[in-house]
């Protein structure tokens, strides 16, 4: 438990100023720690996390990855162990119990995978959609005419008077997202909403958070993993242990078959921590340290493949030091001694 209050009381220094300027979503730093009988398990650890306003982003990652706790926090539902979290310039991790149940029914809105816990099953696709104005005390016309408007532009207009064990599964979540855009947020969260369902419902889903997000210009924020939903957006990041590891950028250009183009960056947290792809360190026998060469446009990555540098590196190295200032004498790099950079099939370059 020292080791938590340590993160609380740092987290504060840690968070520069500026860092998320003009974005809606900005985790900086943040970490999530779930104690349980003397057991801490660290779900988030030191995440970073920008989303500019109007983005509709894909988020990726195995179980325990940490998505479903961070899309928690951002729902307002559970609240972090340190570092910042703000939405919309709400800070997340000061509010009280009282804000935090204004902040969802204002700012947030959220889709749960399981369609039974989305929608009351007593009540109609249009009641359903009113519900959420009716606690916001909206006149009863305003109530219905947002509904039915919401209803429309999401395919479901033949929902109204359905209870949902009249609707199909897609119908169920596409009135669902209604609900959730009925008190008009400016985050709709989306916690594998396509998971039960099959390809071809789960497209028409998914059509309809695409449509909130042009025509509503909501941010839409979905978790995932249905690679079909990822590959529809223009950004899909990956999370693995606790922290943001990959992003998938697509451009808006073709080639001549018609395909999009995507580029696979790693991410560079705020620490300078970096996730490598396991596919790549294992190719290339990297485990528990690697070398680094600083190039002029570029880092290279090598495996170390010994415990203690070569002999001959450390000649060189005691040879470059023991050179007088303005000699012209240029220090040689490790792993010159033996003729160079490594090969580049033993490399990883970034």
């Amino acid at each position: 438990m020292a080791g938590l209050e340590a993160l609380r009381a740092d987290a504060p220094r840690r968070s520069a100023a500026g860092y998320g300027d003009g974005a809606l979503i900005v985790c900086d730093r943040l970490v999530r720690i779930y104690s349980a009988e003397g057991i801490e398990v660290q779900a988030l650890q030191g995440l970073d996390l920008v989303i500019t306003p109007g983005e509709l982003t894909a988020m990726v990652g195995a179980s325990g990855s940490g998505k479903s706790t961070l899309v928690n926090i951002l729902a307002g539902l559970d609240a972090p162990t340190a570092g910042v979290v703000r939405v919309a310039g709400h800070d997340l991790g000061s509010m009280s119990a009282r804000q935090r149940v204004a902040y969802r029914r204002s700012v947030v809105g959220f889709i749960w995978q399981q369609t039974s816990r989305n929608l009351l099953p007593y009540l109609t696709g249009l009641q359903n959609v009113q519900l959420p104005l009716r606690f916001a005390h909206t006149s009863r016309s305003r109530r219905r005419s947002r509904a039915l408007e919401l209803l429309d532009m999401l395919g479901v207009a033949h929902c109204a008077r359905r209870r949902p064990d009249e609707m199909s599964g897609g119908e169920q979540q596409r009135v669902a997202i209604g609900v959730a855009l009925s008190g008009a947020p400016t985050l709709l969260l989306a916690d594998e909403p396509t998971g039960e369902l099959d390809t071809e419902t789960a497209g028409s889903v998914f059509a309809a958070l695409q449509t909130a997000n042009s025509e509503l210009g909501v941010t839409v924020l979905v978790v995932t993993h249905d690679p079909e939903v990822s590959g529809m957006v223009r950004r899909v990041i990956a999370i693995a242990d606790g922290r943001t590891s990959t992003e998938t950028l697509r451009s808006d250009s073709t080639d001549a078959g018609g395909l999009e183009h995507g580029v696979e960056y790693a991410v560079l947290d705020r620490s300078g921590r970096l996730q490598l792809p396991q596919e790549m360190t294992d190719a290339l026998g990297m485990r528990d340290r690697v070398r680094l060469q600083a190039e002029p446009d570029h880092i290279g990555v090598w495996p170390d493949t010994s415990p203690v540098l070569p002999a001959t590196s450390l000649a060189l190295r005691s040879q470059s030091a023991a050179q007088p200032a303005g000699s012209g004498a240029q220090p040689s790099p490790i792993e010159g001694a033996e003729g160079g950079s490594p090969p580049i099939s033993d490399r990883a370059d970034w």
